[in-house]
């Protein structure tokens, strides 16, 4: 199967526009992530490239299907001007690393946890990862492999990560909806959870 990246790459710039910055990282073992940054008015958006070339495999499976599985990038919508939100190129390229590197499936509803602020500064440890669809497309690839999905991530605090555990995805996402939290906000405080 021909290479799916440049395929990629143009559903984000047909998507997002022109990249105005990108930054390469490559982990022992893994194939390089590339991490394209996209400004738009008031918002700039972060959206990997790379995790998308190989399919994701189960864990258990004794063989990776070098064709079937899903596939993804992950995308990042934030506002600029009040952190340094750059410094989330690498936590961003590990996410996108981390199903080569401990054979993690990354779906809606998942949470992803960078073990550390995502920016300097930043009151987020992880992202819950939404549906795909809405900003970016999916890419649809030659059967018989799945399509490549671009995957939005939402910062979470660590209580919204704890409360999230328990209550779930769609709770918490309905939280931030009744509490018209505004998920770009690269400094926004928790939601209420109690």
């Amino acid at each position: 199967m021909a290479d799916v990246l440049p395929l990629v790459e143009a559903r984000l710039r047909s998507a997002l526009g022109e990249p105005d910055a990108r930054a390469a990282v490559t982990f022992l073992g893994t194939d390089r992530i590339e991490v394209l940054r996209f400004t738009e008015g008031d918002v700039v958006r972060y959206a990997t490239l790379g995790m998308s070339a190989q399919p994701m495999a189960d864990p258990t499976a004794v063989l990776a299907d070098p064709v079937k599985g899903p596939r993804a990038e992950l995308v990042l919508s934030v506002r600029p001007g009040t952190a340094d939100t750059d410094k989330v190129l690498r936590p961003l390229a590990v996410l996108a690393a981390s199903p080569q590197v401990e054979g993690l499936i990354v779906a809606p509803g998942a949470s992803l946890d960078v073990g550390g602020a995502l920016w300097p500064g930043a009151p987020f440890t992880s992202v819950l990862v939404a549906e795909s669809g809405g900003l970016v497309e999916d890419l649809e690839l030659d059967a018989p492999a799945d399509p490549v999905r671009f995957l939005p991530l939402l910062p979470m605090t660590p209580n919204e990560a704890a409360w999230k555990r328990v209550h779930g995805a769609g709770a918490l996402q309905e939280r931030w909806l009744n509490g018209g939290t505004d998920l770009r906000d690269p400094s926004r405080r928790s939601v209420p959870l109690d």
